[in-house]
């Protein structure tokens, strides 16, 4: 267990080598992705009450709407406003989720976040918590839409900055405040990831009910390596189970 408002640099080598183990004897890149959601869900808690302290853990990782299975390519249609989206247009795709709600279980009854097609910068632009995360992780939007994936390649070796919203309510960078923020009692976002080759995104977005300090934030930059560490051997294609 690890106490979120004093994570010290022990939590994270801990966490981090957990995390990096995850992906042992997983046969998809989504069975990976739901032992973290899970792992950080149930062992990320308060000191005081011994509660857990995220409300909803969520894994996402961009993917080609081309590559998507059938019922998630038409929820994507569903959103696009009966545009028809190209092959190759990058979907956040909702891979796993944990939290306190029955339905925030099981990412197939996600009403609105299942997968959210891409098409451009201006799109993502129209998306505030999208935006700010990918603006925080300090990738540029108009890389991630370029169908240049030499320029994905070169990014995928790098390390990023962590997103972190330290006061959600209130916040234009978390939606829903009336429906989700304010009566789930939101306090802190925040997520992290990278880039996984050839060329997509993946975060890991942790809404909690206690403030996440600032120094607590920091440390998982470190984390989101060994997240990346655990599911890059499903990034050949064995993504969904």
């Amino acid at each position: 267990m690890y106490d979120i408002s004093s994570f010290a640099l022990s939590d994270m080598i801990q966490c981090s080598t957990t995390i990096r183990s995850l992906g042992k004897n997983a046969t998809s890149m989504e069975e990976v992705a739901n032992r973290l959601v899970r792992y950080l869900y149930e062992h990320l808690h308060c000191a005081s009450t011994g509660a857990p302290v995220c409300a909803l853990v969520r894994y996402y990782k961009t993917h080609p709407y081309g590559q998507l299975p059938a019922d998630l390519q038409s929820f994507a249609s569903q959103l696009s406003n009966g545009q028809p989206l190209a092959a190759h247009v990058p979907c956040l795709t909702l891979l796993a989720t944990a939290g306190t709600h029955p339905a925030w279980n099981r990412r197939s009854e996600s009403v609105g976040h299942q997968t959210i097609p891409l098409p451009s910068a201006q799109v993502i632009t129209q998306a505030p918590m999208i935006a700010q995360l990918i603006q925080q992780f300090g990738i540029d939007v108009n890389v991630l839409v370029d169908t240049d994936s030499t320029v994905m390649v070169d990014l995928a070796q790098k390390s990023y900055n962590v997103f972190y919203v330290p006061e959600a309510q209130g916040s234009s960078g978390v939606p829903a405040q009336d429906e989700f923020v304010i009566p789930y009692g939101i306090r802190s976002v925040l997520g992290f990831g990278g880039i996984l080759p050839p060329k997509d995104l993946f975060a890991i977005i942790m809404f909690t009910t206690v403030p996440i300090p600032r120094d607590t934030a920091d440390l998982f930059k470190t984390v989101a390596l060994s997240a990346k560490t655990a599911v890059l051997p499903f990034t050949d294609g064995r993504v969904f189970a």
